[in-house]
């Protein structure tokens, strides 16, 4: 029996997009449709590189546990970027722009043999530079898994997985891949395209099977940060605006929430305070600033109150019998509606308890 993980990378660099073609409101046959790479525009591996990661946690890997560590610096021997899971593992991602061949995985291979000798204090230094912060790494990972307690610096950084994304992959790429999974190393292959149709430039990802992304037009819940950090006061704004806002790097999640949606508005240290549907499009009241109007579907919180009352996190997890990724300012994984909704009534009632 051949082994599926081995023949994962030739599976999906088979699925391509196809145009229908119809006849007499009959479907009749599929044609291919060309696709591109970043070459094909003239774009360079750092532009591909600024695209996936600005995506990578909040599109690509929507629903992955990923806590960020730090980027490839100019004229430095590093991989494109590096990650950490909930188990202090170390994700290694490299970025090829066109096809990768087999260069990318031993190229990668001496990313990931460097980094496994990284010390604890040598990663929480790129970490810091990385967020611009004095948290420590083990502290940041903690908070950013809800763990309940910090792992010992000693357990970080203790494996490594690898991921190469590029386009096309050739046989050599994919032999050398199968090859190095059955010796046990944790590497994997995923495949972009780029298609031009209209006019218009679409970007095609093959995400690894663990990672669901979930149709756009579905409505979903959201876990949604208050933004606590960048202002506490902030709260207050939305609260009394009726409007779901985020500010400064974090203002782009507002447009991951679409009209329809359900919105539990996150409170750093308390809980869920809120939650409201998302009836409004994106809009900017200043540089700094993206907001989407919402219709309360509980009470709404009041400053002028002597508490805030929140459902705090742990009974939020309880509730759903789902674990978030409580660093980001979305908190995934997603609901589906039907979940949302009975997460709703769950607020309602603790918030009506209370």
């Amino acid at each position: 029996m051949k082994n599926s993980t081995a023949s994962l990378c030739t599976q999906r660099n088979a699925e391509m997009l196809y145009k229908i073609e119809e006849k007499a409101e009959v479907f009749e046959k599929l044609e291919p449709v060309e696709f591109k790479d970043f070459s094909s525009f003239g774009k360079l591996e750092k532009d591909l590189e600024n695209l996936i990661a600005n995506s990578i946690l909040d599109v690509l890997f929507e629903d992955a546990r990923l806590m960020p560590v730090f980027q490839e610096r100019q004229w430095q021997a590093e991989a494109d970027i590096y990650a950490l899971n909930e188990n202090g593992e170390l994700v290694i991602f490299e970025l090829k722009r066109s096809s990768a061949g087999k260069d990318a995985v031993h190229q990668a291979l001496r990313y990931a043999q460097d980094a496994g000798q990284w010390s604890y204090q040598k990663l929480e230094k790129k970490f810091k530079e990385y967020s611009k912060g004095e948290m420590s790494l083990v502290e940041a990972h903690r908070e950013a898994f809800s763990l309940e307690h910090e792992l010992d610096p000693k357990e970080i950084n203790n494996k490594q997985h690898l991921l190469v994304i590029g386009s096309a992959a050739d046989e050599s790429l994919t032999s050398s891949v199968d090859y190095w999974k059955k010796n046990g190393i944790s590497i994997d292959f995923l495949p972009y395209r780029i298609y031009e149709l209209a006019g218009e430039k679409y970007f095609e990802f093959f995400a690894l099977p663990y990672d669901k992304h979930k149709n756009p037009s579905d409505v979903k819940g959201v876990l949604f940060d208050t933004n606590r950090s960048w202002d506490e006061n902030s709260i207050w704004s939305m609260m009394g605006n009726s409007r779901l806002e985020a500010y400064g790097d974090a203002k782009r999640f507002v447009h991951h929430v679409h009209v329809g949606d359900i919105v539990f508005f996150s409170h750093k240290w308390c809980g869920l305070i809120a939650a409201a549907k998302v009836k409004g499009e994106v809009k900017a009241p200043d540089s700094e600033t993206l907001y989407r109007d919402v219709e309360f579907l509980t009470p709404i919180p009041n400053r002028k109150d002597n508490k805030l009352l929140a459902m705090p996190f742990s009974e939020v997890s309880s509730k759903t019998g789902k674990s978030f990724f409580w660093a980001r300012t979305i908190k995934v994984p997603y609901l589906t509606k039907s979940e949302a909704l009975e997460l709703v009534e769950e607020l309602n009632n603790y918030l009506h308890r209370t």
